[in-house]
């Protein structure tokens, strides 16, 4: 009985130590490199809790399991210290997994925003990047536009995407967000039609338009499509076409 005791004493020292690093490293996940709506769009929600999940259950269990009060002082330390950097190198794995997969841009492509991944963008791609926009930015997405495709760039971009880049992964396109207001706006449909359209999600609807800030009547809509064919929708002003809610809804 005291031997349980004492393990689980180190048992739950050990969890505690693991939940509070799992929250700061949640920390930087959620506000910095997948900022709402991104944590459902691009899936680090769940990439998080795959790795935080095995990271916190894993590392205390080999605690209990391992940890005996008959051992000297020297030994215990030995097993912390093995523990504690295996556990560590899982999770820094683990975040280097999810920094790779972190939203980098999202991207007008004509008739849609589409989100674009850092692990997107083939690496020989980088080079194109037009000046002043920054290829893989740390600090979660930032918004931009595509110049318009002229002669055969139609057919050829469509056979890159039919193969697996998106013309929104090619940064040779990527032109600043302002550029393409007025192509955006175009392009844009009233937001009173998602209430006729979409009537069982008048609520989600409602409570978007509320978060924008402006009357219904003045948001204009477009799909933007995530990883895995996961669609919400983004509310805009209809003038400047500058996001300003975001609706879980497929509105293609």
């Amino acid at each position: 009985m005291q031997l349980w005791r004492a393990k689980a004493r180190a048992f739950s020292i050990h969890l505690s130590i693991s939940v509070l690093v799992a929250a700061l490293a949640a920390a930087l996940v959620f506000w910095l490199w997948f900022p709402p709506p991104f944590r459902a769009l691009s899936g680090g929600r769940d990439l998080f809790l795959l790795v935080a999940g095995v990271d916190v259950v894993i590392g205390p269990l080999v605690t209990l399991v391992v940890f005996n009060p008959r051992k000297s002082r020297r030994e215990k330390w030995l097993d912390f210290s093995v523990i504690g950097v295996l556990q560590l190198a899982a999770l820094g794995y683990g975040l280097h997994t999810i920094y790779g997969s972190r939203p980098v841009h999202a991207v007008f492509e004509y008739n849609r925003f589409r989100v674009v991944h850092a692990g997107d963008i083939p690496p020989q791609f980088l080079a194109r990047t037009p000046v002043g926009i920054k290829a893989l930015p740390l600090s979660g997405p930032t918004w931009l536009s595509l110049r318009p495709l002229v002669g055969s760039e139609v057919a050829d971009y469509t056979m890159q995407a039919m193969g697996g880049v998106e013309v929104a992964a090619h940064p040779e396109l990527w032109q600043p967000y302002d550029a393409g207001r007025a192509a955006i706006v175009a392009a844009a449909r009233p937001a009173s039609q998602l209430l006729a359209r979409f009537p069982q999600q008048a609520d989600a609807i409602r409570q978007g338009v509320a978060q924008s800030g402006r009357a219904i009547d003045a948001l204009r809509f477009l799909p933007i499509q995530g990883r895995k064919g996961v669609v919400w929708t983004v509310l805009l002003d209809a003038t400047t076409a500058q996001p300003l809610a975001f609706v879980p809804l497929d509105s293609f």
